[in-house]
C-alpha cells in the first residue's frame, strides 16, 4: 500500500483499503498528466478521467489541483526516504561517503523514472514565499538528517542540520543543471555534484 499523504494536505484521510487505492490511482494519474500537459494545464477533471474515478472522488480528497500536487510531492518524499533506507540496509555504518552516494543515487533514479517528478518532485511550482519550514528542500533536509544520524550514529544537532540543508540546496541546483543539459542527467555534472557533496560534507562527517 502506498504511503498516505499527511492529513493536512487532504480533505479526508482514507481509512478503508478501497479508498486508499482510489487515492493512489488519483495521484498516479496526476503524475502522468504532469509529464504530458504540464502543471498549468493540469485539472481535477482530467485527473478524474485518467484515474477512472468520478470527479467527486477527487474533490473528496482535494479542494484543487494545487492540493493534489502537494499530496503527490509528499508521496514522492516518502518514497525517496524509503528508497534511501532500503539502500542503507546494505551499507555499513562505518563510512559516510557510500551513504551520501546512496542519497544522491536514489534521487537520480527517481528523476529518471518517476512520472511527474520533473515538475513536482518534493514540492509544487511557486510555493508560498516566507515559509522556511514548508520549503521542500527544508523538508528533504530534515528527513535526510534523521536518516544519516540514525545510520551513522550521529547527533542531529543544528550544525549537522545546517550542513545537510546547504548540501541539499546546492545539489538540487546542480542536478537541475545536469538534467537541463542532458535529459538523462549529464554524467560530468553529476560527477562534479558527487564530488561537491563529499568535499562539503567532509567538514562535519569526517
Amino acid at each position: 500500500m502506498d504511503p498516505v499523504p499527511p492529513a493536512h494536505s487532504l480533505r479526508r484521510t482514507p481509512i478503508q483499503q478501497r479508498s486508499a487505492d482510489r487515492l493512489a490511482r488519483i495521484l498516479d494519474a496526476c503524475a502522468e498528466l504532469l509529464d504530458e500537459t504540464g502543471y498549468e494545464n493540469l485539472s481535477t477533471r482530467t485527473v478524474a478521467l485518467r484515474a477512472g474515478v468520478p470527479i467527486g472522488s477527487v474533490y473528496r480528497f482535494f479542494g484543487n489541483k494545487r492540493a493534489m500536487a502537494i499530496a503527490l510531492a509528499h508521496r514522492n518524499l516518502d518514497r525517496y526516504v524509503d528508497g534511501i533506507a532500503d539502500r542503507l540496509d546494505d551499507l555499513p555504518a562505518t563510512h559516510w561517503r557510500p551513504v551520501v552516494d546512496a542519497v544522491l543515487d536514489e534521487y537520480l533514479a527517481m528523476k529518471r523514472s518517476v512520472p511527474g517528478f520533473a515538475l513536482v518532485d518534493f514540492g509544487v511550482p511557486a510555493p508560498p514565499a516566507g515559509d522556511a519550514e514548508g520549503d521542500p528542500n527544508h523538508q528533504v533536509a530534515v528527513r535526510l538528517t534523521e536518516l544519516l544520524s540514525a545510520h551513522l550514529g550521529l547527533t542531529p544537532d543544528a550544525t549537522l542540520e545546517r550542513a545537510v540543508l546547504v548540501a541539499v540546496e546546492a545539489t538540487d541546483a546542480l542536478i537541475q543543471l545536469a538534467f537541463r543539459t542532458d535529459p538523462a542527467g549529464d554524467p560530468g555534472i553529476v560527477a562534479e555534484t558527487r564530488a561537491m557533496m563529499h568535499a562539503y560534507l567532509a567538514r562535519v562527517l569526517d
